[in-house]
């Protein structure tokens, strides 16, 4: 992937991975607009990065990714890469959940995590096609391939939105439009609540790493741990995900 000269909107770009990478872009000549639902953290990210654009944006109403959609082709027509990034991670245990109370907010990780990505992509993949360098970046997890029990909603959205994206880079391999996966690890940022993944790799190790991949033309990425996950047979996926489990379910409890 040519890094210069592109317009990138990044959903979820105002912290964490999301801002990381738009930093890089801006760094490496693109321009970069980034959407969020909170508008503080836009602003701090405006203050940081004045050169980057911020837009409202709850991607988990629809009402609002139709609008960002609208907007964004209407006000950048030279957009040519969307990078679907925000997301929300959720840790429970299901035997404590009250689904029949509290649907909404495990229903909210579903359309964050899977709804909004795969609706985004297909909104903006008609008009990336007529575009000669179009990307679509979907940003799932190292637990797409690895769930985390402790975390089931968000390791099947994600494992959801691997396959997807799979569906979508064959679907669209004879138009220009490239599509790729990053698969993040743990990395140390709030998702999920602040320090819950401050044993995660570092932010900017892991961006710097995930940008020379994207410069490589590589269309699935991922760093160390989840790096592994993205070529693990069967038998190593199952060890690791017990593994996995036996070292978090305390948190739950």
């Amino acid at each position: 992937m040519n890094l210069a000269g592109n317009t990138i909107l990044i959903t979820g770009g105002a912290s964490g991975i999301g801002l990381a990478f738009a930093e890089r872009f801006i760094k490496a000549g693109s321009k970069v607009i980034v959407c969020g639902r909170r508008e503080e953290k836009l602003k701090e990210a405006k203050e940081k990065f004045p050169d980057i654009e911020t837009r409202v944006c709850d991607v988990t109403n629809e009402s609002d990714r139709l609008a960002l959609f609208e907007w964004v082709t209407s006000q950048y027509p030279e957009l040519n890469v969307l990078v679907n990034n925000a997301g929300i991670q959720q840790r429970f245990n299901i035997l404590k959940a009250n689904p029949k109370e509290d649907w909404n907010y495990y229903n909210n990780e579903i359309t964050a995590n899977m709804e909004a990505p795969i609706h985004l992509s297909m909104l903006f993949a008609p008009y990336l096609a007529k575009k000669e360098n179009g990307t679509i970046i979907n940003v799932t997890s190292g637990l797409a391939f690895t769930p985390m029990a402790i975390a089931p909603i968000y390791s099947a959205t994600k494992a959801a939105l691997h396959s997807f994206t799979v569906s979508l880079r064959l679907q669209l391999s004879e138009t220009p439009i490239k599509v790729i996966e990053v698969a993040p690890p743990a990395v140390n940022t709030d998702l999920g609540g602040v320090g819950l993944h401050t044993f995660g790799a570092d932010l900017n190790e892991f961006a710097d790493a995930i940008f020379k991949g994207l410069k490589e033309g590589k269309l699935e990425i991922g760093f160390a741990r989840s790096e592994k996950a993205l070529r693990m047979t069967r038998d190593e996926i199952d060890e690791s995900v017990i593994g996995i489990y036996e070292n978090t379910k305390n948190s739950i409890k």
